[in-house]
């Protein structure tokens, strides 16, 4: 791949060309993670160095109660890591209606009763076991170092810690850890993290054993029943992360790679199926026919997605069915070039989040994805170890009638998941590990960004750096205020209602991409990482 490397946008961003590459969205979980890749580790010890370091230093986004997803190249092929938990053995439709009423249609929003089992530290736990050089505990001890120590904290990470406070600020355990001064830090006051730091020493020195049944999942057990909730020790001491093969779509020569359901990451792939049947190099990357058509593509993508996709034991159809050629040439027939549509599911039957990626000389690719899910998950805390709980029940329903029944709350289900990893290949090779963070926004991200890359040639940085659009629902289309006045205007007259947003962190996501320029330890990589957060990619 020839790339452009012209800046047309108004990020000054370079990327980075090394070796060996970590790229987060926090300039020290990078520093981390090459740290560790100094000292010996892999891809994937840098990987996991940095996650723990991210728990810490933005909050807001993940923390030690999230659930996470991997995809691994190996340097001979790719592995996929689902490691987003169940609900707890108590939760049933009944169990809500009984306690928030019999017109309840999903899980709360926060506290204790929006907690599913949280899966990330055994995920980290997993990935270290099977492709980790370092020993587990040498992993965690910058981030233990980091809680013990303190972190400033940055701009970005501050507006949303401040805005989130109002709501969450009662929640058990949030002022505790999250308002050491009874309110939220300024930009650049240190903050500790003292109990954080006694969990992660305890799941170091166990190997996540103390969450997963010991002294931590006591705690948590304790903590919930005295909060209204029913996460049990048990719950958590029966979960393990699953192994996965990643689910695919081929692309103008490229594969795209993405983690199959339970989470949305089908939604991207279905998208570029669907633009497979249109040319878009004869419109210019910034155009409204190009813009038209990618969104018109996700539309009916989400169309699907919403309607289908679950627990996959409890889908009603396969994601095979759901990318089938010929069932997405039938979808791609709906676009009208020349008017936007609000369009409902297909029948394919026949008849909150953090990303970073690592990259090492050997030729390891890790994309990594985690996540509490709305900004600070659930907005409890266990204060004893500093565990800061998800909200990722919320993602189930707890009405038999909704359109998704599989998403149906059942003990030990799995909910509807947004996070996504992503991973590229050609000709089974690596190509490029990214990710984009941001709720709905992760599959609209993979597919602009890949279609910014292999139909018009732009660079990660430029692709990463480009003004993006979100699609909501019906025809509400979000777009960011750097996209062309002339483009808006067009988009508008094809029948899209638009609103322009500035803020870019909340809207549009962030992403960190890493693409393989030959033989790692000759050519090495190029990184990206997005101006949207306080993204940082490092490397040697």
């Amino acid at each position: 791949m020839r790339f452009d490397f012209a800046t047309p946008y108004s990020s000054t961003r370079l990327p980075l060309f090394a070796r060996n590459v970590v790229s987060t969205s926090h300039p020290l979980a990078a520093q981390v993670g090459v740290r560790i890749l100094q000292q010996g580790g892999n891809a994937v010890d840098a990987a996991l160095a940095a996650a723990a370091t991210m728990t810490l230093v933005e909050p807001v986004s993940n923390g030690l109660g999230s659930d996470a997803f991997c995809i691994v190249w190996d340097g001979h092929q790719l592995h996929g890591l689902n490691a987003s938990g169940p609900a707890p053995a108590a939760w049933t439709p009944d169990y809500f209606h009984r306690k928030y009423g019999p017109d309840a249609k999903a899980p709360p929003k926060r506290g204790m009763d929006s907690v599913s089992v949280p899966g990330a530290v055994a995920g980290w736990v997993a990935l270290s076991g099977r492709f980790g050089k370092l020993p587990f505990a040498d992993v965690l001890q910058p981030a233990i170092e980091i809680a013990e120590r303190g972190y400033l904290v940055p701009v970005v990470v501050q507006q949303k810690w401040a805005a989130a406070t109002p709501e969450l600020q009662s929640q058990p355990g949030f002022a505790q850890s999250f308002l050491p001064w009874g309110r939220a830090p300024q930009v650049g006051e240190l903050v500790r993290c003292p109990a954080a730091a006694r969990g992660l020493r305890a799941i170091a020195a166990t190997r996540g054993q103390a969450l997963y049944g010991g002294e931590i999942a006591e705690a948590i057990e304790r903590f919930s029943a005295s909060n209204g909730g029913s996460l049990t020790a048990r719950d958590l001491a029966n979960y393990q992360p699953e192994w996965v093969t990643p689910i695919a779509q081929h692309y103008r020569g490229y594969t795209l790679h993405e983690i199959p359901p339970n989470g949305q990451g089908i939604a991207a792939l279905i998208a570029l199926g669907i633009l497979s049947h249109f040319d878009l190099s004869t419109f210019t990357v910034d155009s409204v026919q190009a813009q038209h058509l990618q969104i018109e593509a996700m539309k009916l993508a989400f169309a699907d997605v919403y309607r289908h996709v679950a627990d996959p034991r409890s889908m009603h159809v396969t994601p095979e069915q759901m990318l089938d050629p010929a069932y997405l040439a039938r979808r791609a027939r709906l676009i009208d070039l020349k008017r936007a549509q609000d369009f409902q599911a297909g029948n394919p039957v026949k008849g909150g989040t953090i990303y970073l990626t690592a990259a090492d000389e050997n030729g390891m690719m890790v994309s990594f994805i985690q996540s509490n899910y709305m900004g600070f998950g659930s907005g409890v805390v266990e204060p004893t170890y500093g565990i800061s709980l998800q909200n990722r029940g919320h993602g189930f329903s707890t009405d038999p009638s909704a359109p998704n029944t599989a998403n149906l709350v059942a003990p030990g289900k799995r909910p509807f998941h947004t996070i996504i990893p992503a991973f590229l290949t050609r000709e089974g090779q690596p190509v490029m590990s990214y990710g984009v963070m941001g709720g709905n926004m992760q599959p609209q991200g993979h597919m602009q960004t890949l279609v910014r890359m292999l139909d018009y040639g732009q660079n990660p940085q430029t692709a990463c750096d480009a003004p993006r659009w979100r699609f909501n629902a019906g025809l509400d289309i979000n777009v960011e205020s750097a996209m062309d006045p002339a483009t808006v205007r067009g988009l508008q007259a094809l029948g899209h209602r638009l609103d322009v947003i500035n803020d870019s962190y909340q809207d549009f996501g962030a992403g960190q991409f890493i693409w393989r320029m030959g033989d790692p330890a000759v050519e090495g990589y190029l990184a990206a990482s997005d101006p949207r957060r306080d993204g940082q990619a490092a490397g040697f």
